[in-house]
């Protein structure tokens, strides 16, 4: 009897270890909202980012929702709620319309972080935001473009998804040097970060017969599918040639075409966040505090005049 009693205790010390992890320690549970990969190449970068360091080896249970629509993101923020999860990490596809979920969140002691972009709401709505400056991004090129002393400066406006903080960022600094003439905005649309959509836009003033010689695109695949546009037009671009190609993102793809004098200017935007959102969870999981609510990625532009080898394998994606 005393044996049977043994072995039947020893079963349920194993059930239970089994049911609590194996050693007692419990997965951490994040809810992960994010575009879709197939955005671009930065996006799929990050993607990858997230899905590497979030995973059961590293003590995280983790339940991803990918969209570029901000209503579908919010949907898929409130489930991860109501399923529970401990912390809600998003990169959301608009800056408005979060402070209700924001505070469903706080209300069922849900911590968030913010990354890759900031959103409108209070700074006492998430614990950190780990995201790009986005503003800067924007001018640090428009201050190269400006440097390149152009007589006049023509320019066809490509935009990503409008109302994302990328979006924002990349065009204020823009919009500003129109509105005070110093440059002409031949055309302003956005293609929502697609390679196609761009290109249809740029054959379209093409058609049009307008001059231009700038192209301003807000991602390298949009850049891409305006180059193609050109190419079919038998219109010269990159160093010395009738239109200066301007991306972000830098896609190692894209900073090879700066190497060979193809395109002019790539604005950098750093993909990995994950791991420091990583580390500033388990410093809350440890009981610890956090030291910066705002985290800002170190980015650079790069000049097709002076970029090099091992830039590209440095800073290129992909």
């Amino acid at each position: 009897m005393k044996r049977a009693i043994s072995l039947l205790l020893a079963m349920m010390l194993i059930f239970a270890l089994a049911a609590c992890g194996g050693g007692g320690s419990k997965l951490i549970k994040v809810g992960i909202i994010n575009n879709p990969p197939s955005e671009s190449g930065y996006r799929e970068a990050n993607v990858k980012d997230f899905e590497t360091v979030f995973t059961e080896a590293n003590g995280y249970e983790a339940k991803t929702a990918y969209s570029l629509n901000n209503d579908e993101q919010l949907n898929a923020a409130q489930q991860f709620i109501t399923d529970g999860v401990d912390y809600l990490l998003i990169s959301a596809a608009a800056t408005t319309g979060w402070d209700s979920i924001l505070a469903d969140a706080k209300e069922a002691g849900i911590k968030v972080f913010l990354f890759d972009r900031k959103i409108d709401t209070d700074e006492s709505n998430y614990e950190a935001a780990v995201v790009s400056d986005m503003r800067q991004e924007g001018e640090t090129a428009v201050a190269w473009l400006l440097g390149q002393g152009l007589d006049e400066y023509n320019v066809i406006h490509i935009q990503g998804a409008m109302g994302s903080d990328a979006q924002i960022g990349r065009t204020g600094p823009l919009d500003e040097l129109f509105a005070d003439g110093t440059m002409n905005k031949v055309v302003q649309q956005t293609a929502t970060w697609d390679e196609a959509e761009a290109k249809s836009i740029v054959e379209s003033v093409i058609n049009s017969g307008e001059s231009f010689n700038v192209i301003y695109a807000e991602n390298d695949g949009m850049a891409k599918g305006a180059v193609a546009a050109l190419d079919e037009a038998g219109i010269t671009h990159g160093v010395g040639g009738d239109v200066i190609i301007m991306g972000f993102d830098c896609n190692k793809w894209a900073l090879e075409e700066l190497l060979a004098g193809n395109w002019n200017y790539d604005g950098q935007c750093s993909p990995f966040q994950a791991e420091v959102i990583s580390g500033m969870i388990k410093t809350l999981e440890d009981g610890g505090s956090l030291t910066a609510k705002t985290v800002i990625s170190e980015e650079k532009g790069f000049d097709a005049t002076t970029i090099t080898q091992t830039d590209i394998d440095t800073y290129g994606l992909g």
